[in-house]
């Protein structure tokens, strides 16, 4: 029996020494790397908000194409983001990052409203609250550390009354709220990935049995192999399924 978990947390023992065992029974290891996990980001303007969380919805581009996307509670660090949303799509950057290719994550900080009715939504808000100053336009919409850059990065001054906002800069606004583009420039490291993507090919490893289609009576459970799911109980429920079928064939002995 192969099941020696992958690279993930290497505090619990997890060193990805199982991947060297497999590779030297002549089995193909594809690259593992860290997945369910954070990611850094380029903009400095995130040390601004660490800490704060807020319902999001967060796709990500790898050259400019779309290829994941999650929504739930994101949360922002001052490296970057982190969240369950975030979790779920890491592994399409590590795998992107890996590949060179120019990874960006797109953060719908409103996901609730559509972007034609959060535009009218502000509009409204001018005119009612036109006396207020412009750094309490936001004020209930969105954790006040979030708009204070939100209204920067707008165009929009600080020290500008509500009613001094043009439409234009309503149109940034939205813009920005609908959809605040950043660079991810990499992955957090295994210390902090709850698993890994990759490991040992599936395709030498009869699904049935579990057993390899490389060596007779050699079976194969868990992380080691090239599966990985999304938050949700789903790896634990892999390890444990391909752990009960590998050791049930493997306890008949050789047919």
């Amino acid at each position: 029996m192969l099941a020696a978990g992958s690279k993930a947390a290497p505090g619990t023992g997890s060193d990805g020494s199982g991947y060297k065992l497999a590779e030297s029974l002549g089995h193909s290891v594809i690259e593992p790397l860290p997945a369910l996990v954070q990611l850094k980001c380029r903009e400095t303007w995130y040390k601004q908000f660490a800490g704060v969380r807020t319902e999001a919805s967060v796709t990500l581009y790898s050259d400019g194409k779309a290829v994941a996307s999650d929504r739930g509670e994101l949360q922002f660090t001052d490296y970057g983001i982190s969240g369950i949303p975030v979790f779920q799509i890491s592994r399409f950057a590590a795998r992107a990052l890996r590949d060179g290719k120019k990874v960006t994550a797109r953060l719908d900080l409103l996901p609730v409203m559509e972007k034609q009715e959060l535009f009218q939504f502000l509009t409204k808000r001018v005119k009612r609250l036109g006396y207020r100053p412009g750094e309490e336009f936001l004020n209930g919409v969105l954790n006040k550390k979030l708009h204070q850059v939100l209204l920067k990065e707008s165009g929009i001054p600080a020290g500008r009354r509500t009613r001094e906002i043009t439409e234009k800069q309503l149109g940034v606004l939205t813009d920005r709220i609908k959809g605040l583009e950043t660079t991810v420039t990499a992955v957090n490291p295994f210390e902090q990935a709850q698993i890994c993507c990759g490991g040992v090919d599936t395709r030498e490893v009869n699904p049935c049995t579990m057993e390899s289609k490389l060596v007779s009576q050699l079976f194969l459970a868990g992380e080691i192999l090239d599966v990985d799911g999304i938050c949700g109980g789903y790896n634990l429920q892999w390890a444990w399924s391909s752990g009960i079928l590998a050791g049930r064939n493997a306890g008949r002995g050789p047919i």
